[in-house]
């Protein structure tokens, strides 16, 4: 398990990183949200310990990065954005290279580097100098070199850059496959990526996290769209978990409910006491939300959540 604690970072009077509090379990996949400068990079880096923490504390299975970073680094893949690589280098010597700096020696080194090839598809390329690959290829290489030494936490800076749908499909599922035993953590722009691979995002905005939730509970609001030709508002409000229904057109009603109540129960008594009382009951569901809606919401208008919190929209 990762757990990062009050994590704060500054550049002079800028707080990059502000107070900054999480933990991830073995098996997640989050995604890493927010704008420019909203400091998602600045933690990477420092979750990685390629930056200098200003206060807080990381930790991973219980090894500390202040206390045991080289021990930290030796259980963490990473690719960043912009991946440093020698042009010069062909595919195989750079994996290779990589592997030694993980620590990998002999039949350990040779049998990891042949599992990250295989896993990225990229045994077409192994001879040809880094330089002339393709952007996509690049970032396989990229991708390959993270997965050396199965780390235990995978940090996967926009990973489907550049890849064309069937690339994209298979680093979806090679993610999928690293995460059955590792932490990882997706940093994207493209929601779409989000929604198809992560289990929880985290949303940052000016340093802070301002959202910390799993995406099942974000795709769904707290209230109900109900159709029917009942015109009696009060006829829901009698309902136990309703706290207010408005009629939005004619047969269309909006039906709020209490926080934190099941929505299937609500839903259940709904249908029940429409059928009961003669009216027609054409549609009953509960409204899905938009990821790169929310995400608008809280950057643009200020709206917030607090982790556990399903109310930022």
């Amino acid at each position: 398990m990762l757990s990062v604690n009050h994590l704060t970072r500054s550049y002079g009077s800028f707080t990059a990183v502000d107070d900054v509090s999480f933990t991830i379990k073995q098996g997640e996949i989050i995604g890493l949200l927010g704008h420019n400068g909203a400091g998602k990079t600045t933690i990477m880096k420092m979750l990685s310990g390629y930056l200098e923490l200003d206060s807080g504390n990381v930790s991973l299975d219980g090894v500390s990065l202040q206390d045991d970073a080289k021990q930290l680094q030796r259980q963490l893949g990473y690719l960043p954005e912009s991946l440093p690589v020698y042009p010069d280098m062909s595919v195989a010597e750079y994996l290779d290279y990589a592997a030694k700096l993980k620590g990998l020696e002999g039949n350990e080194k040779r049998s990891e580097v042949k599992r990250a090839i295989k896993a990225t598809d990229i045994s077409a390329k192994l001879l040809a100098p880094i330089h002339t690959l393709s952007r996509g290829y690049k970032q396989r290489v990229g991708v390959a070199q993270a997965i050396l030494g199965k780390p235990k936490l995978l940090i996967l800076d926009e990973p489907t850059n550049g890849l064309d749908p069937e690339q994209t499909q298979h680093m979806r599922k090679l993610i999928k496959d690293i995460a059955k035993h590792a932490t990882v953590i997706l940093s994207t722009h493209i929601m779409q990526e989000v929604n198809a691979i992560c289990d929880r995002v985290l949303i940052l905005k000016s340093g802070k996290l301002v959202l910390d939730e799993k995406l099942e509970a974000l795709n769904n609001t707290e209230h109900l769209l109900v159709e029917s030709n009942c015109d009696d508002a009060s006829l829901f409000l009698r309902l136990d978990g309703v706290k207010t229904a408005n009629q939005i057109a004619k047969h269309r009603w909006q039906v709020y409910l209490e926080h934190a109540i099941d929505i299937k129960t609500v839903a259940s008594s709904i249908s029940q006491t429409l059928i009961k009382n003669n009216y027609a009951l054409y549609a009953l569901h509960n409204e899905k939300r938009d990821l790169e809606t929310l995400f608008n919401d809280i950057n643009n208008n200020g709206l917030s959540s607090t982790k556990g919190g399903a109310h930022a929209a």
